[in-house]
């Protein structure tokens, strides 16, 4: 059995869970709604306040679909309770981001600044000029916000320079050294 497919899901006070056909799932709390229509092979079912999620039959690609329908209805539950977050930061001589309405701009050492529109649901947070956070209730929309802010100019190895995660590690190289 999938150790994580096993795990029952706690639905806190305050979120109410719907499953309609076809797997459809509903998840309504206090920072908002989520829904996601799941693998219809997987058996869904409320008892009392817990979700489980159960697998019709042990073939491989059952067991992968267990565990990853248990993960997403997980973080369904999470996200309209506490909500999602990712910390950037800017690293650079003249690297800099600020907010301006809705519209992230980001000078990042190119001839022009790179503007970025927030999109439906985030919600992005400027702290100074070099931090960044991405905050929603869907964790999957938060990641790739996030990634494509990342991508914009991602850290370089000799300096550091570029836009890395806050818990982010970059592997530094050692530059060239002159002839003797």
């Amino acid at each position: 059995m999938s150790r994580i497919g096993r795990m029952p899901i706690a639905v806190p006070a305050g979120v109410t869970v719907d499953i309609a056909e076809n797997n459809k799932v509903t998840v309504k709390g206090p920072k908002g709604t989520l829904e996601r229509v799941l693998p219809e092979e997987m058996e869904i079912k409320m008892e009392g306040e817990e979700i489980k999620v159960s697998r019709p039959s042990d073939i491989k690609k059952m067991k992968s679909l267990h565990g990853l329908t248990r993960t997403l209805i997980n973080n369904m539950v999470i996200g309209v309770t506490e909500g999602f977050s990712k910390e950037l930061e800017v690293n650079g001589v003249g690297y800099r981001a600020q907010k301006k309405g809705k519209t992230l701009v980001l000078s990042l050492g190119y001839s022009h600044p790179v503007e970025m529109e927030d999109p439906e649901g985030l919600e992005i947070i400027v702290e100074g000029q070099n931090k960044i956070i991405v905050k929603g209730i869907d964790k999957e929309k938060v990641g790739q916000y996030a990634a494509e802010i990342r991508e914009k100019r991602a850290p370089e190895p000799y300096k550091g320079k570029g836009i890395k995660y806050a818990d982010e590690v970059i592997r530094r190289k050692v530059g060239k050294t002159g002839k003797k």
